[in-house]
């Protein structure tokens, strides 16, 4: 029988904490935030890592509770207006295993209330990160088209990220791929109901999605001269 990882528990509680979101709360029903949310996403990411080998085996499914695929709970409010302390959402992120952080080339699962989505790609490069992804696009345009053209990516997958107004420096602005070069983030992303979620082999679900989705990141790795 096909496993269910994730219950409506998992949003209730997620509704919870955005309606108290404070240390008190949190520690009160600490049981709830282990049992509804930290726990079953470290069983899906454990039982995802089989089906991730299969897409890449460069890509790391790693359940630990710290410091692996689950991102932490705790914001980090030292820059931020909001200091509200906690992530009112789920981030599981599986990325290359040549990257030491968010900003790495993966496949990234969200779970909020209302709000989640399946993405991938890379989030937030830098600039000297975007160049040669850049380069190759100028250098070999079909080859992008290949990564986002086929027809299983587009039915599920839109690009999209922050933006530049103009073509960045040293591009030519009447490239065919111009609105492309503009992207500081090279990610795309498909939105899933709750009921998605919820529905037992939604971890078989997930792992088309990545599949379906993987020739971006193909494209990506092979610019930054990563495997894949």
């Amino acid at each position: 029988m096909p496993q269910r990882h994730f219950t409506p528990a998992l949003f209730r509680y997620l509704r919870d904490l955005a309606a108290h979101n404070d240390r008190e709360w949190f520690q009160a029903n600490k049981d709830r935030y282990i049992n509804e949310l930290r726990d079953p996403c470290l069983e899906f990411i454990t039982d995802f890592g089989a089906r991730l080998a299969r897409i890449s085996p460069h890509f790391r499914s790693d359940p630990r509770p710290s410091g692996g695929s689950l991102f932490r709970i705790y914001r980090d409010v030292r820059f931020s207006h909001d200091k509200s302390p906690y992530k009112t959402h789920a981030g599981l992120h599986f990325r290359h295993v040549a990257g030491k952080n968010a900003y790495t080339p993966g496949f990234y699962l969200h779970l909020e209330p209302g709000a989640c989505m399946v993405g991938l790609g890379l989030w937030h490069p830098d600039n000297k990160t975007l160049k040669p992804i850049r380069d190759l696009m100028v250098a070999d345009p079909e080859c992008w088209r290949r990564a986002v053209g086929s027809k299983a990516f587009g039915q599920r997958f839109q690009v999209a990220g922050e933006s530049l107004k103009r073509v960045p420096r040293g591009y030519d602005p009447d490239h065919p791929l111009a609105e492309v070069l503009k992207l500081k983030d090279i990610t795309a992303f498909t939105t899933l109901t709750q009921k998605n979620v919820t529905t037992a082999g939604f971890v078989d679900a997930f792992a088309r999605d990545c599949r379906d989705g993987a020739p971006l990141v193909k494209f990506i790795c092979e610019a930054l001269d990563q495997p894949f």
